[in-house]
């Protein structure tokens, strides 16, 4: 998951990206850093915590300079510490370096064996380090070969903004498995982020997506170039951002993330409808698809579970005692909606069944008749192994149990999944989506017994 941006060529870099990293809390919860290059040095700031915890307007003053990279982390595995937030900053041959990533390196643990073999001395269990260290270590006279040359040795989804004292290059892998957009801003410079929505915060406007296998330079008295840096392309880009991680208000390679969502709700009645009084979603990721199940039945929708926006989103929690705490914590029903009332209660993923076990319960002592789980997406049976943090095979509930077997499992009346011919029917036929975590069907580096998610 995680958001990266870069800003380069601004008056106020560091408060750019700032805005733009609180835009896309979403997307990482656990620590959030940001770099600034002033031409002659680079500083950085990173800690735990949320965006507007972690940056005060004092700290923002020290971060001087036109050029900026950011991070909000997300992690699936490793340390918690705040030396595994980003950038990840270097000194070297060239000068200093700042990177940051949002994505997974699945072949991490080779590259950083050989890295350790050959004396390379890591200070974080981060995926990103080993990009620093590559870097370091090439023979290549300048940057930007080194970087390309980084390239020829990583394997996995990833989107980089790697920033010099002088320069920023922006990099998306051929896959194009995660997102990233460039934008204009308005008092001159440019953005890279992992989502539009940041553009809509700080006044950017939208030029377009990075392409898979692009790297865009940034240089002080010139416009972006761009090279593709991979000869071989194949686009895959994944569904999850539409199913879950982006925001609604984003766009996504093309597509608005609501709409797509709504569509998603409409197909999911076509195929799985349900005898109902009302259909309510579990907010805030749900509201879409449900407004689109309702429609698609013919019945009336109603906000009738009310979300703590304090509480962090479970799915992304380390522990399971804290994912069942938190659930209580975050959603509360409203009885006097639901009591006597048949309900479908619409969310738009089911991973390992705690959620909605829990909100099921919560809607039948609230006095719901019959409660009617529908999933927004297909049965996930397999981890991912491109940055999405689905457990291992023998957690994901829809690995080991039929249909009927989970909705037992929930104490739910009935449980019902949209198709994977159904998501891509919504997602529409112009892009060959990722689609690992449904029918695992691995297209970079390797198979179903390979290592899961790391550290994004």
């Amino acid at each position: 998951m995680c958001a990266i941006v870069g800003v380069f060529g601004a008056k106020k870099a560091s408060t750019i990206a700032y805005y733009s990293l609180f835009a896309m809390q979403h997307r990482g919860q656990e620590a959030t850093g940001i770099s600034v290059s002033n031409g002659e040095c680079i500083s950085i700031y990173k800690k735990r915590g949320m965006v507007a915890d972690v940056f005060s307007q004092t700290t923002l003053d020290t971060l001087e300079g036109g050029c900026a990279v950011g991070h909000n982390r997300y992690s699936t595995a490793g340390s918690e510490s705040a030396g595994d937030a980003q950038p990840v900053f270097a000194k070297y041959k060239l000068g200093e370096i700042s990177v940051v990533h949002n994505g997974n390196l699945i072949n991490k643990h080779e590259v950083r064996n050989e890295l350790i073999n050959n004396g390379a001395i890591f200070q974080t269990d981060m995926d990103t380090e080993n990009i620093i260290h590559l870097i370091a270590k090439s023979q290549q006279d300048s940057l930007v070969d080194r970087i390309k040359d980084m390239l020829t040795k990583i394997e996995g989804a990833y989107c980089l903004a790697i920033q010099s004292r002088k320069k920023m290059f922006v990099i998306r892998d051929r896959f194009g498995i995660r997102p990233l957009s460039l934008g204009k801003l308005k008092d001159g410079g440019y953005i890279v982020s992992s989502e539009t929505c940041s553009f809509d915060l700080v006044g950017a406007e939208f030029i377009r997506d990075v392409k898979a296998g692009e790297m865009l330079t940034f240089e002080d008295g010139k416009e972006p170039t761009s090279e593709m840096v991979f000869e071989n392309i194949d686009f895959r880009p994944c569904a999850f951002e539409y199913i879950y991680f982006a925001r609604p208000d984003s766009i996504i390679d093309g597509k608005n993330v609501y709409q797509t969502r709504l569509q998603m709700g409409r197909k999911l009645a076509e195929e799985t409808p349900c005898e109902v009084d009302l259909v309510l979603p579990v907010p805030d990721s749900g509201v879409a698809a449900a407004r689109g199940y309702a429609e698609g039945l013919g019945v009336p929708f109603e906000m009738g579970i009310v979300r703590n926006h304090y509480v962090g989103r479970t799915f992304i929690e380390p522990t399971q005692e804290i994912r069942d705490l938190k659930v209580k914590l975050k959603l509360s029903p409203v009885k006097h909606l639901i009591a006597g009332k048949r309900v479908a209660i619409i969310d738009d993923s089911l991973v390992r069944g705690t959620t909605s076990k829990q909100i099921v319960r919560m809607l039948l002592e609230a006095g719901a008749k019959e409660v009617h789980m529908r999933i927004a997406s297909p049965e996930i049976k397999y981890p991912c192994r491109y940055g999405i943090d689905t457990p291992t095979t023998q957690e994901l509930i829809s690995a080991n149990f039929s249909v009927d077997e989970i909705a037992k499992k929930i104490g739910a009346t009935s449980l019902g999944f949209l198709s994977v011919e159904g998501l891509k029917a919504s997602l529409g036929a112009d892009k060959n989506y990722s689609l690992v975590s449904f029918d695992g069907k691995y297209f970079a580096g390797g198979d179903i017994n390979s290592t899961g998610c790391s550290d994004m």
